[in-house]
């Protein structure tokens, strides 16, 4: 029998693969994309990424949205709480939902603060890619004919011209050989674009770069219909 799944959805490369595992998988069914949504920006939180540009992946990629909305800054009780409501909001329109999958392929302090939030509300976490070699993923995920770009690089382990790259076997070549691959440790974070998992390519338009908070390298990406 087949287990309906909502997929966390990030907007990045490591989600998309863990879309690909479970859609590969006859033991799960992915339902539709979860995504923290910062509303004083409009964007996902930490990658940066525009509404517009998450709500066009959604499209592409064959699966409804939903958001949990938080304001910025924002507690992470708020965080939490808007976790809850979309969860909640989750099982009402799909009952039975029960599992949320993730992305997330080594950190177990992560993992672990994701299930105790799961199981308040008697739900379960799924951990699809997880313990796959992050050299290995990132490989893959190129070889695989997936795109991404790096949004947001964080420069206290990362040079800053990395940020707007293509996520390619030419960055990873470049990539410092104390820097995680697939950017588990928070060195950077994406925005995949094109590829199997997409029904047409999304095509964009790279904006400015900015530092923020003295530290994050943001790099803006914009939809460009036009193409």
């Amino acid at each position: 029998m087949t287990t309906p799944v909502l997929l966390a959805w990030s907007g990045g490369k490591d989600c998309l693969m863990a879309l690909q595992a479970l859609r590969a998988d006859p033991d799960w069914q992915p339902v539709a994309l979860l995504t923290t949504v910062t509303r004083t920006f409009d964007r996902i939180a930490m990658h940066g990424i525009r509404r517009d540009v998450l709500e066009r992946q959604s499209e592409r990629l064959g699966l409804p949205l939903l958001t949990a909305e938080i304001d910025w800054p924002s507690s992470n009780e708020a965080y939490e709480q808007a976790h809850a409501d979309a969860l909640r909001a989750a099982a009402e329109r799909w009952p039975g939902l029960r599992h949320c999958a993730y992305g997330d392929l080594f950190l177990e302090d992560v993992r672990a603060y994701r299930e105790q939030q799961l199981a308040r509300m008697e739900w379960e976490g799924v951990f699809p890619i997880w313990q796959t070699d992050t050299a290995v993923m990132a490989r893959r995920f190129v070889d695989s004919g997936h795109r991404a770009m790096l949004t947001c690089v964080d420069t206290t382990q990362l040079e800053a011209s990395f940020c707007g790259r293509t996520f390619d076997a030419n960055l990873l070549d470049d990539l410092p050989d104390d820097v995680d691959p697939c950017g588990e440790n928070g060195e950077f974070h994406t925005l995949a674009f094109a590829g199997p998992a997409f029904e047409a390519p999304i095509a964009l338009q790279r904006g400015e770069s900015v530092l923020r908070d003295e530290r994050f390298q943001y790099t803006d990406f914009l939809l460009d219909d036009a193409r």
